[in-house]
């Protein structure tokens, strides 16, 4: 099955195709505001080392979040537009699921971090298992003391990743259970492996179905009332 994953929930944004999960081609930038400039270059380069065509992928996979709002909109609106002109299926993902598969560790529960601004992280807990992880509740926005109050609390060894440089020095001191490590970002090579699993256990929603996980609302909101009634002040 030939798949494109699109990640840009963070400021890492990446494009990926591959076969089931076998990598073919992939392009990565870091640029909290660049998603949108990004991906339609990221993707004509990676259809051109494939050379494939848009109409040949069968399934598009996409971080729905938590993130950016931005890179989350940009992401998923790209993903919904390539599966409904191509007939693709959808899969949607999390970024903290991307992080905590990728994170290397056989026996601390992991606990991926995505810096939500505004002195908050989302985070998640995940426990590894043969063949990948397994989430052991929802995830939340905590504050940086929250985050270290749900580490201590847990009754094991842990391993923090994502981006838990954003954390305020001192957060993790006296945790001494606890050990920082890769990666810091999700990346569509993950999103890629992971939907393959989705896909091959007939997984997918429909496109529709597949929303953003923002967690919290947006930092700012569109007076959709207050535009409506100026456009029709000034068409006036």
């Amino acid at each position: 099955m030939k798949i494109l994953a699109i990640e840009t929930a963070t400021p890492a944004s990446s494009v990926a195709l591959g076969v089931d999960d076998e990598l073919l081609a992939m392009s990565f930038q870091v640029d909290r505001r660049g998603h949108v400039g990004f991906l339609v270059p990221a993707m004509e380069f990676c259809f051109k080392q494939t050379g494939w065509k848009p109409a040949d992928i069968d399934a598009v996979v996409v971080d729905v979040g938590p993130g950016l709002f931005t890179g989350i909109r940009a992401g998923l609106a790209t993903a919904q537009g390539v599966a409904a002109a191509t007939g693709a299926q959808l899969v949607g993902l999390t970024s903290l699921d991307a992080l905590a598969f990728r994170a290397a560790t056989g026996h601390r529960m992991i606990w991926p971090v995505v810096d939500m601004r505004r002195e908050e992280v989302a985070v998640a807990a995940y426990r590894p298992v043969p063949g990948g992880v397994m989430k052991e509740g929802a995830p939340e926005v905590v504050s940086p003391a929250g985050f270290a109050g749900l580490l201590d609390a847990t009754d094991s060894d842990i391993l923090v990743v994502g981006d838990h440089q954003a954390l305020p020095d001192g957060t993790l001191r006296g945790l001494h259970r606890v050990r920082t490590g890769r990666p810091r970002w999700p990346s569509a090579d993950v999103l890629l492996e992971l939907a393959a699993g989705r896909l091959a256990r007939g997984e997918p929603a429909a496109p529709d179905e597949v929303r953003p996980l923002y967690l919290r609302e947006p930092d700012v909101v569109i007076n959709w009332k207050d535009f409506r009634e100026e456009a029709a002040w000034k068409q006036g």
